[in-house]
C-alpha cells in the first residue's frame, strides 16, 4: 500500500514540525482514497515534546472541511523532535484506527525522516510515501 503526497504538502508538514519545537506537532491529510490533498496543521493542546492531543474543535473543523470537499481524513502526522520517524510505545497505546495511516516526521537528524504506517489487529504495516 502506499499514500501519495504532493511535495508542497511534504514541506508543508516539515516545516510545521520544525515550527512547532520543542514540542510535537500534529494534524491531518485528507484526500480521495490514499491519494492527498489538503494539509490540515492542529494545535497540539498537550503542548508537549513527547506526545500530543488535538483540539477538538479544529479536529471537528478538519473533518467538516474534508467532507465538504468529498474526501475523507486518510492519514493523521505528528512529530518526533528527538526520536527516530517510528511509532513509538505512546503511539501503539493511542493509535488505534485501523482505517488511518499514521506519518511521523522525525526532526531527530540534521535532515528530516518522514515515515508513514498502519496498524490493524496491532500488526504494523509500513505504507510507502510516493512523493509527487
Amino acid at each position: 500500500m502506499t499514500i501519495q503526497v504532493s511535495q508542497a504538502i511534504l514541506d508543508q508538514m516539515i516545516q510545521y514540525s520544525k515550527d512547532e519545537l520543542p514540542n510535537e506537532s500534529c494534524g491531518y491529510l485528507s484526500g480521495i482514497e490514499s491519494v492527498v490533498q489538503d494539509i490540515y496543521p492542529m494545535t497540539n493542546i498537550d503542548a508537549s515534546p513527547e506526545h500530543f492531543s488535538f483540539d477538538p474543535k479544529e479536529q471537528f473543523a478538519a473533518m467538516k472541511s474534508a467532507r465538504e470537499k468529498q474526501a475523507t481524513l486518510v492519514a493523521c502526522y505528528h512529530s518526533h523532535p528527538s526520536t527516530p520517524a517510528r511509532l513509538s510505545d505512546e503511539d501503539l497505546r493511542l493509535l488505534k484506527d485501523p482505517n488511518m495511516i499514521y506519518i511521523i516526521v522525525s526532526l531527530k537528524d540534521e535532515q528530516p525522516n518522514v515515515k508513514a504506517f498502519q496498524i490493524k489487529d496491532e500488526i504494523i504495516t509500513s505504507i510507502e510515501i510516493v512523493v509527487d
